[in-house]
């Protein structure tokens, strides 16, 4: 009888271990009809490696948005408590990370990583624990929110436009806005983005009749781009396209400056860092454009209204993914605060039923494939600061 007795308290002990450490969350506590005082969002990002600069970036933007919304009461009364992670600019870590956060520490939804190949590598992760993941700036046409058979990722949005509509912008604006007719492609051959950039540049700009007189190759983390820019610099040309990153497109600027090819530059997002305009100098940062999702010299008073506020917080003038991670952790308090629940199932009908949510980077309804429909703006910078934005709408 005793070691009935024995053995009934330790199954019921093992019992309570086992419903003390599973994954139920804020949700459990709701259902024990306990009212949640905090919300936890995960943050996934790039804070350390080769693309720091965007996930600090991003972060900082975020924390600001959080610390705004925390600061007027919360969501719905709830204080946002964000679960911070560096994934190191690796796939690996950032799809380590995910499961952590997902499974152990109780997010209902998570933000980021930054850069396509990162995010993408956390979506296994969501879609198999039904949690909510968000990117304000992953760009990739394929495999993000869309699967390889066009089959929507249920649980996996973003803010920004994709590579598409990049390309076919800069090569619009080429053709129509610099009466370019012939062009060189130089281009990170490592990358899905500069991969996905060049081909719709390359497609839009040969329909227009257009030329590609050469397309050259390099891989991230090279340094010298000489022997490229000798070979381009002997063909005739009017523009060169550049999509890639900011640590080499600095590098090739600059040199590019350096042997006298003194024609417009053009880019996408990826231009978009601090670290660009010390790499190539501003005295090398002259006709160069590039796509982005927001502009420092918008006229529009929510953007005037978040600059000042970024400065004062900070102490320096915001860049686009500054303003991504804004428009993401407001963007996030919105869709939980409709939901009116932090049921990550709920929170995911809210993100896709998005109608008129209003940012920093623009105003846009959640499309039925979870990309935003928003507009693109092309900068222009002279000595590498910026001098003229031109907005492009969605077709």
């Amino acid at each position: 009888m005793k070691k009935r007795l024995i053995l009934f308290l330790l199954l019921g002990l093992m019992v309570n271990l086992v419903v003390g450490c599973s994954g139920g969350g804020q949700e459990a506590k709701q259902n024990e009809g306990e009212a949640a005082t905090e919300v936890k969002i995960g943050i996934n990002y790039e804070l350390s490696g080769a693309v720091a600069s965007y996930g600090q970036a991003s972060v900082d933007g975020i924390m600001m948005a959080f610390d705004e919304i925390n600061a007027a009461g919360g969501i719905n009364g709830m204080k946002i408590v964000p679960v911070t992670f560096d994934n190191k600019s690796e796939a690996a870590e950032a799809t380590s990370l995910a499961t952590r956060l997902m499974t152990q520490e109780g997010v209902v939804a998570c933000l980021g990583p930054a850069t396509s190949g990162n995010f993408m590598a956390t979506i296994p992760v969501a879609m198999g624990n039904k949690v909510p993941i968000i990117s304000a700036s992953a760009t990739a046409d394929e495999g993000v929110t869309v699967d390889k058979i066009g089959k929507v990722n249920e649980y996996v949005f973003r803010l920004c436009f994709n590579d598409s509509f990049q390309g076919v912008t800069m090569a619009n604006f080429a053709l129509n806005n610099l009466n370019a007719k012939k062009a060189v492609i130089i281009q990170d051959k490592s990358s899905d983005y500069a991969e996905g950039l060049a081909k719709n540049f390359i497609a839009t700009f040969e329909a227009a009749g257009g030329t590609i007189v050469a397309q050259e190759g390099y891989v991230a983390k090279d340094k010298d781009f000489n022997a490229i820019l000798t070979s381009v610099k002997g063909k005739e040309f009017d523009v060169i396209f550049l999509p890639g990153y900011y640590q080499e497109a600095g590098l090739i600027i600059k040199q590019a400056r350096d042997l006298g090819i003194d024609a417009p530059i053009l880019g996408a997002d990826g231009f978009d860092s601090p670290v660009l305009l010390e790499l190539a100098g501003a005295e090398a940062l002259n006709n160069v454009f590039f796509s982005n999702h927001y502009s420092n010299i918008d006229e529009d008073p929510l953007v005037k209204e978040f600059i000042e506020a970024y400065k004062a917080k900070y102490g320096k003038e915001p860049n686009a993914f500054n303003a991504l991670g804004y428009d993401l952790g407001k963007f996030i308090a919105d869709a939980i605060s409709r939901a009116g629940s932090t049921n990550p199932e709920a929170i995911k009908d809210a993100l896709a039923n998005t109608k008129g949510f209003v940012g920093v980077t623009g105003t846009f309804d959640m499309g039925e494939d979870h990309n935003p429909i928003k507009s693109i703006v092309v900068i222009g910078l002279e000595n590498g600061v910026q001098t003229s934005s031109v907005k492009v709408d969605p077709n």
